[in-house]
């Protein structure tokens, strides 16, 4: 079972748009909403492909009730915790092409005694887990460290942990030595402090993570497709998007597969990069099923380093 922690989900609204012109009435072609935050969308993606989940959420106000009516509609198993503030609500613009501007608000705080509850919650559901991904962004006032210690202590109960988060949360993170972390393109070059511009950066910052104790690293490169460092090992691949939709949630797609694939070796990245490029193609952050996931168009290629990525990637 693949337990996740989304301390900071969110409603998300997707609103498809002709081209996005700064100052004008703008109409829509199609919206969605649904259920948001990284693990969720883990967790989501699971389940729409028969993989055992159960999600940690914490909610509050009106929002959050819409956001646990939305997942109970969708069946996913959850540990839902109340909270005092509101569940944050995010807005994303997806133009024909693939390209998505997104609006996040920050969330809101959670107390020491709301961190309490939903650790307990997480502690209490890890024993039956094989894997607790601890992914998204942190609500305000969080300490950065938080996925840190959350990260010793089940890693002192066995079980392993992944983590997708970024800036000072992620780099607390890898000193608590993860099995597992999937930063993007743009998380790689914050945390390192290099840009990425070649395949030979991602992999260097790559391996800088792996120094500074991460376990393995999986970095997603948008459209230029993924590479991976496990055991010193380096493996890329890439897989065409035919019709880009949207790319909410392609990274979450992208973890859950790898890890429903059993998180190790190129046959996990295949598996990763299938679902990751499914969810690409589909609209909102829906995530896909096993009718929308092509592992035949996933290509495993030998690892260039001068291979440039492109810009935006």
């Amino acid at each position: 079972m693949i337990l996740t922690l989304t301390l900071n989900p969110s409603l998300d609204r997707t609103i498809e748009v002709s081209a996005l012109r700064r100052g004008a009435v703008i109409r829509a072609g199609a919206a969605h909403l649904d259920p948001g935050g990284k693990g969720v969308n883990v967790s989501r993606a699971l389940l729409a492909n028969k993989v055992r989940s159960c999600a940690v959420v914490p909610y509050g106000g009106d929002e959050g009730r819409r956001l646990i009516s939305l997942l109970s509609g969708e069946g996913i198993d959850m540990i839902t915790v109340r909270v005092a503030g509101v569940t944050r609500s995010n807005i994303s613009l997806a133009e024909p092409d693939g390209t998505v501007t997104k609006i996040n608000e920050p969330g809101t705080a959670l107390s020491a005694a709301d961190l309490d509850t939903v650790a307990e919650a997480v502690l209490g559901a890890a024993r039956h887990a094989d894997w607790v991904v601890a992914s998204g962004s942190l609500p305000p006032e969080v300490p950065a460290d938080v996925y840190a210690r959350l990260c010793r202590r089940f890693a002192g109960a066995g079980i392993h942990v992944a983590i997708d988060t970024s800036g000072p949360a992620l780099v607390a993170a890898v000193a608590a030595r993860p099995a597992l972390i999937k930063p993007n393109r743009e998380e790689l070059a914050e945390v390192t402090g290099s840009p990425i511009t070649c395949l030979g950066d991602a992999i260097a910052g790559a391996r800088t993570l792996r120094a500074m104790g991460a376990g393995t690293v999986l970095v997603s490169l948008g459209p230029d497709g993924a590479v991976l460092l496990q055991d010193e090992r380096v493996s890329y691949g890439r897989c065409p998007v035919p019709e880009p939709r949207s790319t909410v949630g392609a990274g979450d797609a992208m973890l859950a597969g790898f890890l429903a694939a059993g998180a190790r070796g190129e046959s996990a990245l295949v598996e990763g990069l299938a679902w990751a490029t499914a969810a690409v193609g589909l609209p909102g952050s829906r995530m896909p099923s096993p009718a929308d996931i092509h592992r035949d168009r996933v290509r495993i290629t030998p690892v260039d380093p001068a291979l440039p990525l492109r810009s935006g990637g």
